[in-house]
């Protein structure tokens, strides 16, 4: 019996992932305003710079609404003739904000209008009443910076999530991938020492926060993201999935599914594909590798990368590329898959991980990031150390000689997933939102005397 399909037998199920939990102060905050220069929580995932974090933010927006908790979500104007105000759902209104050029402004250029930014915020701000939002929660550094000058001014606590990290990203890079900036990384620092909270994905990331930023211990709580389980489920199964989108029943699917950019390293799944196909030859008539995804960050600069490579590796026949899709089809590709493949350099957590177990699918990733806590190794997928191709070939292969194990660890998948409901996220976020606001109340009356 092969080492993987041995683990898999052997490993049970575990403790639900651990929370930080906060005791409760007098009262919740009844309106945030929550800042997401960079990326527009109303653009599709998977395209430009859209990711993951768009999806959190919708999702966290949408749960606290539900816990009556109004938000408002500032955001750069992309494009020209946008609505002042956008509602994306009872309580959750989305603010366009115009600084900078509307089209063509790369994120690095991003800095040089962050005091547009402000002003823009402040302008929405100034026609309220003092008091108005009771706290400021900021994704990523560059809208940390805004919240930071926000925050001070409307005197009130700022929560900060950093979703990725330079110093991080800069310790793993791929092979030709360009650093962060230094600028970047002294902006984060700043923001971090600002922050009343930050809120790190994982353990990981705390330490993480901890070791590179020297952030405060008791400033930093874990509050692991969810998945919106309604749209992500087992449903009607593999095989209808497969008939919906025109996919072979009895194929082999690896799928990757994401942006495409050197560090989340697609190019290392195709690899791995022409290592096995050498191999096993056979192989390639029940084979389907498609790639769901369109290039952002620096795979911009080579947009047409990846199928050159397909086409020198020789694979061609049996990839298939795709432009990013909504939501809904997206959850049709993760169960249509045999597995979901995520050999990234560097992940804070790895939303699509919990995705695609969360439609009966599991998970080949590199052990990274928050993706040992995702993906609970040998029960609902299987981590890899390191990013050579032939490691993700032998996984591969053990799936292609093993179609049990789809069925089996995709069953455990859908249950682990089942762990990390938006609701439980939502709640715990408004805990350290209630923290957050106690202590600054504490800081202001102590300021005072």
């Amino acid at each position: 019996m092969s080492q993987y399909v041995s683990r898999f037998r052997r490993t049970g199920a575990g403790a639900g992932p651990a929370r930080l939990r906060f005791p409760c102060a007098q009262r919740r905050p009844r309106r945030i305003a929550m800042l997401s220069v960079h990326t527009s929580p109303l653009h599709q995932p998977g395209t430009g710079d859209a990711g993951g974090m768009n999806v959190y933010i919708v999702e966290l927006a949408k749960r606290l609404a539900a816990i009556n908790i109004e938000v408002e979500i500032f955001t750069r104007a992309t494009t020209g003739g946008l609505p002042p105000e956008v509602e994306l759902a009872p309580g959750v209104l989305v603010r366009h904000v115009d600084a900078g050029p509307y089209e063509g402004l790369a994120k690095e250029d991003l800095p040089a209008q962050l005091c547009a930014f402000t002003h823009g915020v402040m302008q929405a701000w100034a026609g309220h009443r003092p008091g108005y939002y009771d706290l400021v929660h900021s994704h990523y550094w560059l809208s940390g910076h805004v919240g930071w000058l926000a925050a001070e001014r409307w005197g009130a606590p700022l929560v900060h999530a950093m979703h990725t990290m330079a110093k991080v990203k800069n310790a793993a890079l791929a092979e030709g991938d360009t650093p962060e900036p230094a600028a970047r990384v002294i902006g984060e620092t700043q923001v971090v020492r600002a922050a009343d909270r930050l809120i790190a994905n994982t353990a990981g990331e705390a330490d993480e926060l901890i070791h590179h930023y020297e952030a405060d211990p008791g400033k930093v709580a874990i509050v692991h993201p969810g998945v919106n389980l309604e749209r992500f489920r087992v449903a009607d199964g593999r095989a209808a999935a497969r008939a919906r989108l025109g996919l072979p029943q009895d194929a082999l699917i690896p799928l990757f599914a994401g942006r495409i950019q050197p560090l989340k390293a697609p190019d290392i799944l195709l690899k791995a594909v022409a290592v096995l196909l050498d191999e096993r030859p056979e192989l390639r008539t029940r084979m389907v590798v498609p790639v769901v995804g369109g290039p952002s960050g620096s795979g911009l600069a080579k947009p047409a990368a990846l199928q050159k490579l397909a086409a020198q590796l020789g694979i061609s026949d049996v990839v298939r590329f795709h432009p990013p899709v909504g939501q809904d089809q997206l959850a049709d590709w993760f169960r249509a898959a045999s597995l979901l493949v995520m050999p990234s350099y560097s992940e804070s957590f790895g939303l699509v991980a919990i995705e695609a177990q969360a439609t009966g699918t599991p998970v080949l990733a590199a052990s990274v990031g928050g993706l040992p806590v995702a993906v609970r190794d040998g029960t609902t997928g299987f981590l890899v150390d390191g990013h050579e191709p032939a490691a993700y070939a032998r996984v591969l292969r053990e799936f292609a000689d093993h179609p049990h194990l789809v069925d089996g660890m995709g069953a455990a998948a859908a249950r682990h997933a089942q762990l990390f409901g938006w609701d439980t996220a939502a709640a715990t976020t408004a805990d350290v939102y209630t923290a957050a606001m106690q202590e600054h109340r504490r800081h202001v009356l102590s300021h005072h005397g």
